[in-house]
């Protein structure tokens, strides 16, 4: 029989909700304590789930409890601190993304989680859809064939008024980059774990379309509604970046980065061209895989068990025509992360399904990457 895991987590907001929802879907798990500094929504979160334990500051409950991994679901700006506490204090660490705001900062987290030999995760869900783990599979038993190019998408509308405001445009908060660190950084490392290789150089144009926003009264993350303007923002991160990208074994790639794109919610789109087949996976319809021919008709495959590849079955976890979708991947994730504490293989060096701090950290290099090549307007090399 598996350990039960004593899970904490820190940051109730709304990814933090998807977290502890994620949780509660997965057997011998235990989530014994929440820490917010936000009281009235620590409070208001602590009856939803109901977890009797609650802490405003997160060091006390690092102390006082037992626990085996902590779940990091803060604002960006508060990872690199929350994180390097966490791995300092023993436990396993599952953290949002961006894992931090600098590649150094980043840097230092993976050298840290060695120094104390701890589990390490970060929320990069989308690698863990079953149809995204199909076209690894299957680019990797050669039926797709040897990819010639890729290219992705990854575009939202949220922020396509100039009154449309969010705590990530302020740098000290969000960091340099926005659009490329929030949304770009899963397409990033989509195709990097599709392919079985790293981006390795960059050419991108990180574009701010509106230099000044407008706060208004009741809006804010994904808020339909925008009343009063109360103050008006200089904008220093980007809402739109194209980017092309060079990969370890030569072949390249464009991606479009968006979140001004009217009628796109979160059209995230992976497509791989191969010699023998493209493989074309869209995050709005998460539960089937394109599968484009030459000389024959096209496929899509639906998601069944019958029709997935090796280990990929196992994530299939309804009947087809009953449709997983994005909270099904969000806990994918958390599950095999969960796995490598209980089997160990965290300690191993070699492929892991879910996004470790190493991964991570490679995403922050090739985010600051795309951001020197946009000042230089030219091919810049990751790290």
């Amino acid at each position: 029989m598996k350990k039960t895991l004593n899970i904490a987590l820190i940051g109730t907001g709304f990814i933090g909700k998807q977290h502890l929802e994620a949780i509660r879907r997965i057997p011998y798990t235990n989530i014994v304590a929440i820490a917010d500094c936000n009281e009235e929504g620590l409070k208001r979160t602590a009856e939803a789930f109901g977890i009797e334990k609650t802490y405003t500051d997160y060091r006390e409950m690092l102390e006082k409890e037992d626990i085996d991994v902590v779940h990091n679901c803060t604002p960006s700006a508060m990872h690199y601190e929350i994180n390097k506490e966490v791995i300092k204090s023993g436990h396993h660490i599952y953290s949002e993304k961006p894992l931090t705001l600098t590649s150094e900062e980043s840097g230092e987290l993976v050298a840290l989680a060695k120094e104390y030999g701890v589990a390490t995760g970060a929320n990069f869900n989308y690698r863990n859809n079953a149809m995204v783990r199909e076209m690894r599979e299957r680019i990797k038993n050669g039926e797709a064939g040897k990819p010639l190019v890729v290219h992705g998408a990854y575009l939202q509308d949220w922020l396509m008024f100039d009154t449309d405001y969010d705590w990530r445009m302020d740098p000290k908060l969000g960091g340099n980059s926005r659009a490329l660190s929030d949304i770009g950084s899963h397409c990033f490392d989509t195709i990097q774990f599709v392919l079985g290789e790293k981006i390795t150089e960059v050419n991108a144009n990180a574009i701010i379309i509106y230099p000044e926003r407008k706060k208004t009264e009741g809006g804010g993350t994904f808020s339909a509604s925008a009343g009063k303007v109360t103050d008006t923002y200089k904008v220093l991160n980007e809402d739109v970046a194209f980017v092309m990208a060079k990969f370890e074994s030569g072949l390249q790639g464009f991606f479009n980065i968006s979140q001004v794109c009217g009628g796109k919610k979160n059209g995230l789109e992976i497509n791989v061209s191969g010699s023998k087949e493209s493989l074309e996976w869209h995050q709005e319809q998460s539960d089937r895989l394109h599968i484009g021919k030459r000389e024959t008709g096209n496929e899509e495959l639906f998601m069944g068990e019958a029709y997935l590849t090796g280990e990929v079955k196992r994530f299939a976890t309804l009947p087809n025509g009953h449709p997983v979708g994005w909270a099904d991947a969000f806990r994918n994730g958390i599950l095999s992360f969960y796995e490598s504490i209980w089997d160990e293989s965290y300690k191993n060096n070699g492929f892991k399904w879910y996004a470790d701090f190493e991964s991570a950290h490679h995403i922050m290099k090739i985010i600051e990457a795309c951001l020197e090549s946009s000042k230089v307007k030219g091919w810049v090399k990751v790290g």
